[in-house]
């Protein structure tokens, strides 16, 4: 196991910029991308089941644009996400030791794919349910429903980013044990707070009806479990080194 040599505050900093010279180029040309891609994007979005109903009017001259840059600026946080992740891998390895740096790249992908998850989850399942809900709502009580551009598109980011991000849980939680902060004990004495405490957001991101609450806290409560798992999992990875470390030292 070695270790990098420990680099001075100006190395440091000049590394720091180095990364994040690299993000901010890939932002703007994945930004320049994004541009490019968004018509398309909004095309697409247009031509989908949710959208088949929603008449597509502006009710200010800047709707149309504030979308555009919306979808153009999502599409550009994805593409830098992966990007942005690795450079930070790449500041933190100097003081990593290999075995630590090897485990801690799969964190990229993982994350990366967790987050996208919680998105396609969002959009295709829990998006279109609570659209349903609120629909059925105005109709009974006889509301003419007149919706744009800006109205759709804000109230599906508002949903699919948050619950993107709620998907993390499990990568936060191997990365928290990692570093030691928490522990698989300390976790299942928390449960009972930790299920209040998702029950709470999984119901503030639906709406008021038991379908579309039962359909995100169960997939929430279960990534908790999942993250005991992982957590579980890599403290006896640790347990087991630290054992062996142990018997070296003595022999």
């Amino acid at each position: 196991m070695t270790q990098e040599p420990e680099l001075t505050l100006v190395e440091h900093l000049t590394e720091l910029r180095k990364r994040l010279i690299i993000v901010a180029v890939t932002f703007v040309l994945s930004l320049a991308f994004g541009f490019w891609m968004a018509p398309k994007t909004l095309t697409f979005l247009k031509q989908q089941p949710t959208a088949a109903h929603v008449e597509w009017n502006v009710f200010g001259y800047t709707d149309g644009l504030m979308i555009y840059v919306k979808c153009a600026l999502i599409l550009a946080i994805l593409i830098t996400l992966p990007v942005a992740m690795y450079q930070i891998w790449l500041f933190v390895k100097p003081g990593l030791l290999d075995k630590e740096a090897k485990g801690t790249i799969y964190f990229i992908p993982i994350s990366f794919f967790l987050f996208l998850a919680g998105i396609s989850f969002s959009y295709f399942i829990l998006f279109p349910l609570m659209l349903n809900f609120m629909s059925n709502i105005n109709d009974s009580i006889g509301a003419l429903e007149t919706y744009g551009m800006q109205q759709y598109f804000t109230f599906m980011f508002n949903l699919i980013i948050p619950v993107g991000i709620v998907f993390e849980l499990p990568v936060i939680i191997l990365f928290l044990t990692k570093l030691g902060i928490i522990t698989p004990d300390r976790l299942r004495k928390m449960r009972k707070v930790s299920y209040f405490i998702l029950v709470i957001v999984g119901v503030s991101i639906t709406p008021p009806d038991f379908i579309s609450d039962f359909i995100i806290v169960v997939p929430l409560l279960l990534l908790f479990e999942i993250s005991i798992l992982v957590s579980s999992w890599s403290y006896k990875k640790q347990l087991a080194k630290k054992a062996l470390l142990d018997e070296s030292l003595e022999e």
